[in-house]
């Protein structure tokens, strides 16, 4: 444990763990894991309930907390938190191409294997029993909320309720499933932005030509191309994303001897968008988050297939794609190139254990409380909600209000109301 520090009305703990790399040889290799404990001051050594936020991803550390505000605020007027940096994120055991570089491609994959839900769930296991703490409630955001639903599965009875943000997963089916419906929603935010924002529509395959003529590469050497700008569509599922987006575009080019060039704040803000290169485990791991007995085989990259207005051609008008990883980013990303081998291997991997069991949520006694977003770019709605009609003592909050992002928007709000859905189904375990 390190020392504690005040952040306004806030104060901050570290805990630091050495847990099994893989939890089915727990006394082979050890990781080091994260967490940082926040309370209220005052409420340093009160008894208060613990919550465990699960944050989205996968590969993305629990954020840093610099002002009593937003979701966190409302969770220290009842809660403990814990933010939990998941395993190879933060100051968690780094997963990136330097620390996995004295590893074959083979190696790299079997380590990497042990990064998915499964593995975070029992890291926060292994740091409740560690804390001496009896039960606990969660609150999930995206993958956070997948990593809740393999809670609610095989440790329900760690827990006293479950929160969860735009992060409902669908718990069977094949990945291409999810890639053919998110790939329509990403179709649908593409036709919403070029409808606000008209002049973009020249813009981007302006944008588009270029690449395909001239060789342009970002501030770090990488050469820059069609597919890579496409990718900034991403942010289409965020609140303000879009306007962000086209601010971008406008800065687009420059005139340089007369010609017109890429310019160098352009350039270096689509270096930015691309957080797989230091996030490496967002690239690698993401298909694998929907993979249950069965290898995903490249899953966005086939099924894109099936809607050619994501692949672009001079003449035709140009389209961003989403959240979705494709092998070729591991020829063209800088940092992910020395991964390559391993992401195939991974990609291909057929044996990955369940992630969720179907007869265990059937069964589910512990309230779970979750915001579905109707418009969720990221998360499909129609599998949330069909998730959520099979378990039992839950409480669908369904709106078009918020993007996939909502928590960070207004998480004061959307807690509290989360918070208040699950009294009531407490109250109705007590009537």
């Amino acid at each position: 444990m390190q020392s504690g520090f005040y952040i306004g009305d806030m104060f901050c703990q570290s805990h630091v763990f050495q847990l099994p790399l893989n939890y089915q040889s727990p006394e082979g290799q050890k990781i080091r894991v994260f967490a940082r404990e926040v309370v209220a001051r005052g409420q340093e050594n009160s008894d208060l309930p613990w919550l465990v936020y699960l944050q989205g991803g996968p590969g993305f550390p629990s954020p840093r907390p610099e002002a009593e505000s937003g979701w966190l605020k409302r969770a220290l007027k009842d809660y403990r938190v814990l933010l939990l940096d998941q395993r190879g994120t933060g100051q968690s055991e780094p997963v990136h191409a330097q620390t996995l570089a004295g590893l074959t491609a083979q190696q790299q994959a079997d380590y990497l294997s042990h990064f998915r839900a499964d593995n975070i769930v029992r890291d926060a296991e292994a740091i409740r029993e560690a804390l001496g703490i009896k039960q606990w409630s969660l609150l999930g955001q995206s993958f956070g909320g997948f990593c809740a639903l393999h809670y609610l599965s095989f440790y329900p009875d760690s827990l006293i309720s479950a929160c969860v943000t735009g992060g409902i997963p669908p718990i069977a089916g094949h990945a291409d499933e999810v890639y053919r419906a998110t790939y329509r929603r990403v179709l649908d935010k593409n036709a919403a932005f070029f409808k606000r924002f008209p002049a973009a529509q020249a813009l981007c395959n302006r944008i588009a030509d270029h690449l395909l003529t001239q060789d342009v590469f970002l501030p770090n050497g990488q050469r820059f191309t069609v597919e890579q700008f496409q990718l900034i569509g991403i942010n289409l599922g965020r609140s303000g994303g879009d306007l962000a987006l086209y601010y971008q575009l406008e800065s687009a080019f420059v005139e340089v001897n007369g010609q017109p060039e890429l310019s160098y704040s352009f350039l270096n803000a689509m270096l930015a968008e691309q957080s797989y290169q230091t996030n490496p485990i967002y690239a690698i791991l993401h298909e694998s988050i929907y993979c249950q007995h069965q290898a995903s085989c490249w899953s966005a990259h086939r099924v894109r297939d099936e809607y050619p207005q994501c692949h672009y051609q001079t003449g035709k008008d140009f389209c961003f794609t989403g959240e979705m990883v494709y092998p070729w980013m591991f020829e063209q990303l800088n940092t992910l190139k020395p991964l390559r081998e391993a992401a195939t291997i991974l990609a291909e991997k057929a044996d990955w254990p369940a992630l969720y069991d179907a007869s265990q949520l059937a069964a589910n006694k512990v309230p779970l409380v979750a915001a579905v977003y109707v418009e969720d770019m990221y998360v499909e709605f129609d599998y949330s909600r069909a998730t959520l009609a099979g378990i039992p003592n839950s409480k669908t909050w369904m709106t078009n209000e918020f993007e996939h992002n909502g928590l960070r928007a207004d998480g004061e709000r959307i807690l509290d109301t989360l918070l208040r859905f699950s009294q009531e189904i407490h109250d109705q375990f007590q009537g």
